[in-house]
């Protein structure tokens, strides 16, 4: 699928005007609307003892947000683009997922969740609940990461990382739409070490050996279509080898498929995606199994 039109979620803390700047470059591949979503959450207008609400707060919460919003379209529209804009009061989750179903976007992107593990484990990251819910792609963009790698052209180099789940097979599909922004795509697998069978070093290689053909497939597809592409195989912690993988290969960005809705167990000590989105220092993008 191609990238026309994406919903920009911002709290004005970690995605700015050159963050988004730095993603104009999906131009190339069809993007011509931008719709920006600032959420004032309920707790920033409250009273202290959540009994009122200060509608003075609201008000010059929007009036901000809204001469940002004007300032960012002047200059998307002297790009030609199309800008659409919502500030609204109320849950980031729920307002987000609005917004997705009323523009119909392409890709949501949105910044490093910020909630502690514990406070994780018991109300849920509300990017981590976007990224349950979303039938759309996720970026979500660590641009200011204080350990982050920053680029100007995150797409120049994505590192795709494959479980051979149907969500990681459409994200092969989603890169195959940036030949003319990605000069080089590094497809990675990694072997978890506790189910390789038996403790030979024959064993080991043939996991290795039908991996890597795996790899060189999905490689060939991205030849086909003028994209350059390497394979790699990796063994051990998923998370702990992809980020190790994205640093040897210089990728500036992680793509990889999400189950959608997490089971409970998934809820509980969460998944390798969500992980990805929560931990690493580099852009996360998460495709779903249905988009």
């Amino acid at each position: 699928m191609k990238i026309e039109k994406l919903l920009f979620v911002t709290k004005f803390e970690q995605l700015w005007f050159d963050a988004l700047q730095s993603l104009l470059e999906l131009r190339k591949t069809g993007l011509n609307h931008v719709v920006f979503l600032n959420v004032i959450e309920r707790d920033k207008v409250a009273l202290r003892r959540g009994t009122g609400y200060r509608k003075k707060e609201e008000v010059k919460l929007r009036e901000i947000a809204n001469i940002r919003f004007i300032d960012w379209a002047e200059s998307l529209f002297e790009q030609g683009m199309e800008v659409g804009a919502y500030i609204v009061v109320g849950s980031l989750v729920q307002q987000v997922i609005l917004a997705v179903e009323k523009e119909d976007v392409d890709l949501i992107v949105i910044g490093r969740p910020k909630k502690g593990k514990l406070e994780q484990f018991y109300s849920g990251s509300d990017v981590t609940e976007i990224i349950r819910r979303s039938r759309t792609p996720v970026l979500v963009y660590k641009y200011l990461h204080p350990d982050g790698m920053q680029t100007e052209k995150p797409f120049e180099k994505p590192l795709l990382a494959l479980d051979w789940s149907s969500a990681s097979l459409k994200a092969v599909q989603f890169l195959k739409e940036l030949k003319g922004i990605a000069s080089e795509i590094n497809a990675v697998h990694i072997i978890d070490e506790s189910r390789l069978k038996g403790d030979s070093s024959m064993s080991v290689q043939k996991s290795r050996k039908d991996s890597r053909q795996k790899l060189e497939k999905i490689c060939d597809e991205f030849e086909k279509e003028g994209i350059r592409a390497k394979p790699h195989v990796y063994v051990g912690n998923a998370i702990l080898e992809i980020e190790k993988a994205a640093r040897e290969c210089q990728a500036t960005m992680v793509v990889a498929g999400t189950s959608g809705k997490g089971s409970l167990k998934e809820r509980l000590i969460g998944n390798i995606p969500e992980a990805l989105a929560r931990d690493s220092v580099f852009p996360i993008l998460l495709i779903p199994p249905e988009t």
